[in-house]
């Protein structure tokens, strides 16, 4: 349980996929206008991650990787699909993606037209892969490992939108020189984030 939580934690601070791998940067500075936006699409992001790569994780482990297929039968050991990695763990991102949208548009149409092309462009979010790909390359033993990561991650990318779109709203009412307004004193914002976020790494977890 402690390696859980500890995993958990880790997900979020040290190893933010934000801060610490850079991954899903254009959704996170396109959607961090507004704190509401923000929370709708980290709180997608959430839910797709922890889908996704409990379902890669099973994917992995009993079809993909070399001799995983021994379940059916000694014909089959032999058999690597590791190639197939990459198309399967996308298939599988791409569908629980549009199962999200459409629950989306249904239930929360003004959320919906707020993230605009963003919320399908989840498929593509190089986060939701990245979290797959980290699963396969870091080797967790169990589904709970898989399925601690896969919420910690996307709980500290839901932290790092949500932050950043607390402090744009905030900047909106501050007089920034002219030349950095937009996406300039946004990219600073973003570096002092990503530098505070460093000091989690000291942490011995």
């Amino acid at each position: 349980m402690q390696e859980l939580v500890s995993l958990f934690v880790k997900s979020i601070f040290v190893d933010n996929m934000v801060f610490a791998y850079f991954l899903g940067m254009c959704s996170y500075l396109a959607v961090s206008k507004n704190v509401k936006t923000a929370i709708g699409l980290g709180v997608a992001v959430i839910f797709v991650l922890g889908v996704t790569l409990p379902v890669n994780y099973l994917l992995n482990k009993y079809v993909l990787t070399p001799a995983a297929l021994s379940w059916l039968g000694p014909d089959f050991a032999g058999l690597d699909l590791s190639f197939l990695s990459f198309i399967i763990f996308i298939a599988v991102i791409a569908s629980i993606v549009q199962l999200v949208e459409m629950v989306v548009e249904k239930y929360s149409p003004a959320l919906y037209a707020s993230l605009g092309i963003f919320l399908p462009l989840i498929a593509v979010n190089c986060a939701i892969l990245g979290g797959s790909l980290f699963m396969q390359e870091r080797g967790y033993e169990t589904l709970a490992e898989a399925t601690t990561f896969a919420l910690g991650s996307g709980i500290g990318w839901f932290l790092a939108i949500v932050a950043l779109a607390a402090i744009r709203e905030k900047l909106s009412y501050s007089q920034v020189p002219a030349p950095l307004r937009g996406l300039g004193i946004t990219f600073i914002v973003v570096g002092l984030m990503g530098i505070a976020f460093m000091s989690f790494m000291g942490i011995k977890l």
